[in-house]
């Protein structure tokens, strides 16, 4: 299968919900609900798009002519490149009717670790998400990292029962999520968290936990005080909150506060890996790709991810091979110029 024939399929069984645009970048869907877009204008999510386009490039081929090499390591888990499949919920409602969210785990999670990278799985209020996400990752002896949503704590300790039974290598929770009106309409409302109460939450997962949705770097400190080991700068792929600043624009300033203490990712309109080496040169230590993997799923299944995984990680080595870092670990933030 083809880059562009994948695209093609991906547009059939979607259709009605996603366009599978060639450039996924929010102008389309907008505040398509359901659908891929935003409960607000969805002027976020384009600006998360834009704003990788304002960083540039600054290639030096005077350097070794050597085959650089993408793979990194994440708490004890050898990567081929620092690419994650992001968390993605109520993929038939938003998505078609193609897959579930079980279905579509169960065609991810293996994928992406025969890739060799990780996916995020999603959570939604049915709890066979979690049951059937978190069964996905334990087949893959662990190669997986759930994403629990900011339930109250009833909710919370459950999910997390099935963390720990899948023996999943770390565990997330999308705090951005607070902005999502379904949690609100809880008994007790879910939603925004404070630290202590966070920093028990993670002393109970028993794994290194990641705090997903971080936008300031006073946010970051809150996560490292609560005891996270990693931060994902999200601000939910623009679709929870209106007038933002793109995840672009705030990952240095994060990873300038936090860099040296806890492992940053980033997400929000990364979709080739150009992007991803713009993101590491700006401090992150790896990225996660949501709605291009959705595509890829979709349109492909495991080939799909397949492609997809291997296009982003070709388009990231040639990337830097054209700038002079033949490690990830070279990678540094004089490569790359901000034009705004």
């Amino acid at each position: 299968m083809e880059y562009e024939e994948m695209l093609r399929e991906a547009r059939v069984r979607m259709d009605g919900h996603c366009s599978a645009c060639p450039e996924c970048d929010g102008r389309a869907c907008g505040n398509s609900i359901p659908g891929p877009g935003a409960k607000g204008s969805g002027d976020v999510s384009v600006r998360n798009f834009d704003a990788w386009r304002e960083v540039r490039v600054n290639m030096d081929t005077l350097c070794d002519n050597v085959v650089p090499d993408t793979s990194v390591e994440l708490f004890g888990q050898a990567m081929a490149s620092p690419i994650f499949a992001g968390p993605v919920g109520a993929v038939d409602m938003h998505y078609g009717d193609a897959y579930t969210d079980v279905s579509y785990n169960d065609v991810l999670v293996p994928a992406c670790a025969d890739a060799g990278i990780v996916a995020f799985t999603g959570d939604g209020t049915d709890p066979h998400v979690m049951e059937a996400a978190t069964r996905a990752i334990a087949a893959t002896a662990g190669r997986g990292i759930p994403t629990v949503k900011p339930w109250n704590d009833t909710t919370i300790s459950e999910k997390l029962e099935l963390v720990r039974e899948s023996g999943a290598f770390a565990v997330a929770m999308d705090v951005d999520a607070a902005g999502l009106p379904f949690l609100k309409n809880l008994d007790p409302p879910a939603g925004s968290m404070s630290v202590e109460r966070l920093a028990r939450v993670i002393d109970s997962a028993e794994r290194p936990f990641v705090v997903k949705g971080v936008m300031t770097a006073a946010g970051a400190l809150k996560a490292k005080a609560a005891g996270a080991r990693a931060i994902v700068v999200s601000n939910h792929g623009g679709r929870v909150l209106d007038q933002c600043p793109a995840t672009a624009e705030v990952l240095p300033e994060i990873a300038d506060a936090v860099g040296g203490d806890m492992r940053v990712f980033v997400d929000g309109g990364i979709r080739t890996g150009v992007d991803v080496f713009k993101a590491l040169a700006l401090g992150a230590d790896g990225v996660l790709v949501a709605r291009p993997f959705v595509t890829a799923v979709y349109g492909g299944a495991e080939e799909g991810v397949r492609l997809l995984a291997d296009r982003l990680a070709s388009e990231l080595a040639d990337t830097m091979a054209m700038c002079g870092a033949a490690r990830i670990a070279d990678i540094s933030r004089d490569m790359v110029r901000l034009t705004s």
